[in-house]
């Protein structure tokens, strides 16, 4: 909780790396429309969930994690169990603005997950145009951004405004689910038509080996898109 009433995060003791809250298993939506990329990145770590399930799972990836406030760092190793960093983990005590504005990271990373509150947990800390337009630049050809929103909350509106802008209009939020958490995908590089029983067969693969309700995500896909043809097109 961080102190308030807000949950900013859990962990489910006896299975420390899997992911227990819905939303943030959608963060990893991402994963039904690209490979596992070279380099995955957290903007806000939070409990370390995304970040220590990555690590774990996704053995390819070089997995990274932005979080400006010392104490929560702290508290993910102390009491949620990220592990140290090593070859294949860093955490980046810094500002998110500073990381996606630093031009060494521009072109480099293939899914970025932007989680970034404050205490309070009512809405995005960093929700300028000029933020996601960053952002996006950090993205490699054909990366993906997943950010978690609030859909019962003013910021909801203006923050997929923003995020629309900066991606030209390449943006989707699956429905709303506990606490009122929605989560926006956007995507960059060339235009996407994947047809929905490619999705169908990559969901199967991800529900299988990763243990996550990737065949739920596509249904919100469709609910919150309204694509009922043949493929998902953005």
């Amino acid at each position: 909780h961080f102190g308030t009433e807000w949950v900013q995060g859990a962990m489910r003791l006896r299975k420390p790396d899997h992911i227990e809250l819905e939303y943030a298993q959608q963060m990893m939506a991402w994963l039904l429309f690209i490979e596992t990329p070279r380099r995955i990145v957290q903007l806000g770590l939070g409990a370390a969930a995304l970040t220590k399930f990555a690590h774990r799972f996704l053995k390819r990836a070089k997995v990274e994690a932005v979080e400006v406030n010392p104490a929560v760092v702290i508290a993910a190793r102390a009491m949620f169990e990220l592990p140290p960093d090593d070859a294949r983990l860093t955490v980046h005590e810094t500002d998110a603005w500073d990381f996606v504005n630093d031009r060494a990271n521009h072109g480099t990373i293939g899914a970025l997950q932007i989680d970034i509150y404050d205490a309070t947990a009512r809405g995005p800390v960093l929700d300028s145009v000029g933020f996601y337009r960053a952002a996006r630049a950090c993205l490699s050809d054909a990366g993906v951004a997943t950010v978690n929103l609030f859909g019962d909350h003013p910021s909801f509106v203006r923050n997929m405004k923003r995020l629309n802008e900066a991606f030209d209009g390449r943006v989707v939020a699956l429905p709303e689910v506990h606490d009122g958490n929605r989560i926006a995908i956007a995507f960059s590089g060339p235009a996407l038509d994947v047809p929905f029983t490619a999705l169908q067969t990559r969901a199967k693969l991800i529900e299988a080996e990763l243990g996550l309700p990737a065949r739920k995500w596509i249904k919100g896909l469709q609910e919150s898109t309204g694509q009922t043809g043949a493929s998902f097109v953005i």
